[in-house]
């Protein structure tokens, strides 16, 4: 499966913006999907995952109530709501599928494919 992330910009703090994973193929909907960030200077972390139905959802603590995963499987397509945003969420965003598993998980190495990334930019 190809997965292509979009909706990354430059945003102000306190904005919200929506990023999107669009995926290929027949198979998306028995995937499990997360959303991953990478920070200038900083190692890629987990943000949030969704398991296959969308009926299971786990957030990183530090974006715990101000973002949103969802997916839609019918469009084969995954998005992160993300609001109340602060400069700290200022990172390259990628998004992730588990071919493995209908469960999510908040492990970096669970996931087989990976889209090529978004930039999240968000000022003071």
């Amino acid at each position: 499966v190809q997965l292509q992330a979009s909706g990354g910009g430059l945003v102000q703090a306190g904005d919200s913006l929506r990023l999107s994973c669009a995926a290929s193929g027949r198979t998306f909907s028995s995937y499990a999907m997360g959303w991953f960030r990478q920070a200038p200077g900083k190692e890629r972390e987990f943000v949030a995952a969704i398991n296959w139905r969308g009926g299971t959802t786990y957030y990183a603590d530090s974006v715990k109530g101000r973002f949103t995963i969802s997916r839609d499987n019918a469009k084969n397509t995954m998005y992160l709501q993300m609001r109340s945003l602060k400069p700290e969420d200022t990172a390259v965003y990628y998004c992730a599928a588990d071919r493995d598993s209908l469960d999510a998980t908040m492990t970096e190495g669970e996931y087989d494919y990976w889209g090529q990334g978004t930039l999240v930019t968000v000022s003071s």
